[in-house]
């Protein structure tokens, strides 16, 4: 009979000696007298902190002579099953600031990092060119590696204590460069890029304008999370960035938004609207449409397409496939370079100018007015006028 690959150790009798014993990672542990309640609750620990560590194997086992590399390896098995895999983007965040700690420091033990190491990649990060808050918030990520480990028993907690000692870039006083606010992007900017890319990415712009919504909502839209049962329909993400605070968010769609979604809508509710399929049928139709040899002769349509191609287009896009497809709109319309979480800015400073902050933090998803405030450009030609006539 084989052995099932999720069976726990066995809690086994030592004849030599009497005493119950587990093999946990290739180490042998005695949990006294074979039979006793003592003995059942010693195994019960040590299996309950096996299993915490990811179970283990004899070639894993658990030392605080783990390489960079060694304890990342684990490091992202971890963080890939526990944060969220839809808008936060944390992941992607995790992968970046590990990249030049792995570069530089790879292959040394984790007992022999150090802040001065520490203030090594954090150099590396100015150097390429990240700014001063970025560079902090990757630190704080980098930081929260070797906590991780520490969690684990992989890393000794001297090395994370020590780490603590590295203070964040303060501003002005570093050669990291600042970042700049961001604000709306010119309407006229947006609009010459709608007429340049693919129908599918034209709508999620248009929607982001509209309703404010974040890049990492808009693209998982689906019918199943819409209600359209009202007059205004109502959008609830599947996954959003406050989920895991315990936030709802709601999205609310008025007539036109409607109509931008109900040109996507699928037999199939749980399918995303917006797919680069779609996009890529798109492009095929349009190829078809404007051909100037006549049908009876060159190819047919759709006979010079690979059976098996490298890459497939994916049933819904992300957030950095989306943000390229509108770098590519940028570049054939020939407008300055904007990304698409300037849209929520926009909706933002429109709305808090037409309704008030209230509103705008409502319809923006906020908790409290402040965060508001750094979407919601303020209306300063307002102060402008009343200077003028107060002198």
């Amino acid at each position: 009979m084989p052995k099932l690959s999720n069976s726990l150790p066995k809690y086994r009798c030592h004849k030599a000696s009497g005493q119950a014993i587990v093999t946990l990672a290739g180490k042998h542990h005695y949990l006294g007298p074979h039979g006793t309640k003592a003995s059942r609750l010693e195994y019960d620990r040590l299996i309950g902190e096996w299993i915490t560590k990811g179970k283990p194997n004899a070639g894993e086992r658990c030392r605080t002579d783990l390489t960079i590399n060694e304890l990342l390896a684990a490091y992202l098995r971890f963080a890939t099953g526990y944060y969220p895999t839809g808008s936060s983007g944390e992941m992607n965040g995790i992968k970046r600031a590990m990249r030049p700690l792995r570069e530089a420091y790879g292959r040394i033990r984790v007992s022999e990092f150090g802040p001065l190491a520490l203030k090594a990649v954090r150099q590396r990060m100015i150097e390429m060119g990240w700014v001063r808050t970025s560079v902090n918030h990757q630190i704080q990520r980098v930081r929260r590696f070797f906590k991780w480990g520490v969690e684990n028993e992989l890393v000794p907690a001297s090395v994370l204590h020590a780490l603590q000692a590295v203070p964040g870039l303060k501003f002005a006083r570093t050669e990291a460069a600042e970042s700049e606010p961001i604000k709306p992007v010119p309407e006229s900017h947006v609009d010459a890029v709608i007429t340049k890319v693919s129908g599918p990415v034209a709508a999620m712009i248009e929607l982001q304008r509209l309703t404010g919504m974040r890049s990492g909502e808009v693209v998982i839209m689906r019918a199943c999370d819409i209600d359209m049962s009202g007059r205004v329909w109502v959008f609830r993400p599947d996954d959003h960035k406050n989920k895991w605070r315990g936030h709802q968010r709601f999205v609310y769609l008025g007539p036109k938004a409607q109509g931008i979604v109900r040109r996507f809508l699928k037999t199939q509710t749980d399918a995303y609207l917006f797919s680069p399929a779609d996009a890529v049928a798109e492009r095929a139709t349009a190829r078809s449409r404007n051909r100037k040899t006549p049908m009876s002769c060159g190819n047919r349509p759709g006979s010079n397409r690979r059976v098996t191609p490298r890459k497939k287009p994916g049933n819904r896009y992300d957030v950095a496939s989306y943000r390229r497809a509108i770098v590519y709109g940028i570049k054939l319309a020939g407008v300055p370079a904007w990304h698409p979480h300037q849209l929520r800015h926009n909706h933002a400073t429109m709305v808090r100018r037409q309704y008030g902050l209230e509103v705008a933090r409502i319809l923006l998803g906020h908790k409290t007015a402040a965060v508001t405030e750094i979407y919601a450009e303020a209306d300063q030609q307002k102060a402008v006028e009343i200077a003028a006539k107060i002198g």
